[in-house]
């Protein structure tokens, strides 16, 4: 535990830093799949982390303690872990779950909220215009979801560009963008240090929706004129938190479309995923430690039970690998072996 309960935090701040400029430059799909995959598997390894370490001090509470049958006093003797150490990792860890919660219920409102808008809707085409004067355009996530767009916007934009524009927009509903938001936002609510992945997230969405609507219009440059007028016509326009054509930094877009499609790399994806694996193995190897010390507690607890008792013991049908009283065997190693959490 001194050693691997700590991992997965440097794993989750080597991938703050690392992920959002090597996400973009990486093909958007895989990369917006990787990053939903790390954000996931990160922000488990930072709260399994905490957990962990915070047991360690609740495990010493003697009410705890009597509850799980488990010497105290053994516990602390092999408790690798300082008691203020312990003690902030309760603290950020309720605080964490405390933000997960609150992020939680804002985004179901947030998803119930894009439901009725679609219900509102005129129409029940997947296409809605709405009769304004204000250049808008953005998609609503909804069962099915909808395509709104201004008559504003619409006259800012070509044949072609509105074609684009439209394309765009259902890219963002056809492969569920709205969901991948949900994963970056959530694991950011748990883990602060993933926020700089849930904002290149949402960068590469962006990418992989212009991505898929230059092959459907098989013109890039068209794409690339579209998000930029789109996205100068809009300048300054309130719209709501919605999935739209005029997200992202839009420089950024429109250059990545004026130059060819990014290169498949693999690479950067083994090294991630490499990364992950040591995340996952350092999570376990620390609660199988964990795992260890408590039964060497208890069986602490129950020795000391018996070298007290006066009766002579009467035989038990205890069941394998139980000592007296019911209690656990003590863990087959030596007693001052050394730990790694």
């Amino acid at each position: 535990m001194l050693i691997s309960v700590y991992i997965p935090f440097l794993v989750t701040a080597a991938l703050a830093v690392l992920a959002p400029p090597v996400a973009h430059r990486l093909p958007p799909r895989p990369a917006a799949l990787a990053l939903a995959c790390a954000a996931l598997v990160t922000a488990a390894g930072w709260a399994g982390s905490l957990a962990l370490l915070a047991f360690t001090g609740v495990a010493q509470i003697p009410e705890i303690a009597e509850e799980g049958r488990w010497s105290v006093s053994a516990l602390r003797s092999q408790d690798p872990v300082y008691a203020v150490v312990a003690a902030v990792s309760t603290l950020v860890l309720a605080v964490c779950v405390a933000s997960l919660g609150v992020a939680a219920v804002r985004q179901g409102r947030h998803l119930l909220r894009a439901r009725r808008e679609c219900a509102q809707l005129p129409g029940h085409t997947e296409l809605a215009v709405l009769d304004d004067d204000v250049p808008l355009a953005f998609a609503l996530p909804g069962a099915p979801g909808r395509i709104v767009v201004s008559r504003g916007m619409l006259r800012q934009l070509s044949g072609t560009e509105r074609e684009a524009l439209l394309a765009h927009e259902r890219a963002h509903l056809r492969r569920r963008h709205h969901v991948f938001q949900s994963v970056w936002r959530l694991t950011a609510a748990l883990n602060p240090l993933l926020r700089p992945v849930a904002v290149a997230g949402n960068f590469v969405l962006e990418r992989w929706a212009d991505e898929e609507a230059a092959e459907r219009v098989g013109d890039r440059t068209v794409v690339a004129r579209a998000v930029g007028r789109a996205a100068l016509a809009s300048a300054g326009a309130s719209r709501p938190a919605a999935l739209a054509a005029t997200g992202g930094v839009v420089p950024q877009r429109v250059r990545a479309l004026l130059a060819p499609p990014p290169a498949h790399r693999s690479l950067p994806l083994l090294a991630g995923g490499l990364l992950l694996a040591v995340c996952c193995a350092s999570l376990a190897n620390a609660a199988s430690d964990s795992d260890r010390m408590l039964d060497s507690a208890q069986w602490a607890l129950c020795r000391a039970h018996t070298d007290t008792t006066a009766a002579a013991p009467t035989v038990h049908d205890d069941a394998p690998g139980h000592g007296p009283d019911g209690c656990r065997a003590a863990p087959d190693r030596p007693e001052h072996a050394e730990r790694h959490f």
